[in-house]
């Protein structure tokens, strides 16, 4: 299961409820017929919209105000089976980095940026590195690494 946000409110009589996500692909989840996990149990999409920072979703048996508000504070996930994603967020954590031989340490975090990410590396020292390919060179998820292109500074560890 992949967390794809919070439910924050609901919004009207007829069960819509208002998601706050900052997932990189919500475009290809909140769709008509799609499905969400709440508190493992699955329900499908029935409507989707965007209404300021938030996506306005009603789920099947989820009709009213009252069975909406039930929902409120809970997390939202998707089964990312049920999706074609190549790498998330996720997948990079615990991945190491090297640049060309030499290991940097390993991906603790990744920081969502305006027009890109940070992926947060520790090792010797932390380093903070934009996740584009002007500095990621590979992601290897079966081997485990990513590769980073020389990056003036790095090189200077103690």
């Amino acid at each position: 299961m992949i967390y794809l946000g919070k439910i924050v409110n609901t919004h009207g009589i007829k069960g819509e409820i208002r998601i706050i996500s900052d997932f990189k692909y919500k475009e290809d989840v909140f769709k008509i017929n799609n499905s969400l996990y709440i508190e493992n149990n699955k329900y499908i999409i029935k409507s989707h919209r965007k209404h300021k920072i938030y996506d306005m979703v009603t789920l099947d048996s989820i009709d009213s105000i009252e069975k909406a508000e039930q929902f409120k504070g809970l997390n939202v996930y998707i089964d990312r089976n049920e999706y074609n994603f190549e790498i998330l967020d996720d997948d990079l954590i615990g991945l190491d980095v090297y640049d060309n031989s030499l290991y940097k340490g390993k991906v603790i975090e990744v920081l969502k940026g305006i027009k890109y990410d940070f992926i947060v590396v520790d090792g010797k020292k932390r380093h903070t590195i934009p996740n584009i390919p002007e500095f990621v060179e590979n992601i290897d998820l079966d081997k485990k690494i990513i590769n980073i292109k020389y990056i003036r500074g790095l090189d200077n560890e103690d």
